[in-house]
């Protein structure tokens, strides 16, 4: 199998009152004045947004046809256990329209596709749900 770059996203972080975060495509400009929830929400929409990708190819593969209005809300919990930090997240997913049994075949081959559920495998506690 040959390797193929699909994408790099370029991103500039700024700390303390005047804080940012700043792609270099200018679709992300969001004002930071302090690291802690952004960092959480911002990796909660990140994941949510490939989860939802991987959810469409993984139906694209199964020659299932999505409805509209898939949702994926994502929780991101970060939590500290003896002075070590940890993330904790829930995948909740809505496809609307869908037979239970289908969806939960979606969400859990997403969750085998999706690059951010592969880089957190074994290093965070996820749980899929199904809406």
């Amino acid at each position: 199998m040959t390797e193929k770059l699909l994408f790099t996203g370029k991103t500039h972080n700024k700390g303390g009152r005047d804080g940012f975060a700043r792609s270099s495509d200018g679709k992300l400009d969001v004002k930071l004045a302090q690291p802690h929830p952004a960092a959480e929400n911002l990796f909660g929409a990140a994941w949510s947004a490939c989860y939802m990708g991987a959810i469409e190819v993984a139906a694209a593969q199964r020659n299932i046809k999505l409805p509209a209005g898939p949702e994926v809300h994502a929780e991101i919990d970060l939590n500290v256990d003896d002075g070590s930090y940890f993330l904790r997240a829930r995948l909740n997913v809505s496809l609307p329209g869908t037979d239970r049994d289908v969806a939960h075949e979606l969400i859990h081959a997403a969750h085998e596709i999706c690059p951010y559920s592969k880089a957190t495998r074994g290093n965070v506690d996820v749980a899929t749900n199904l809406l």
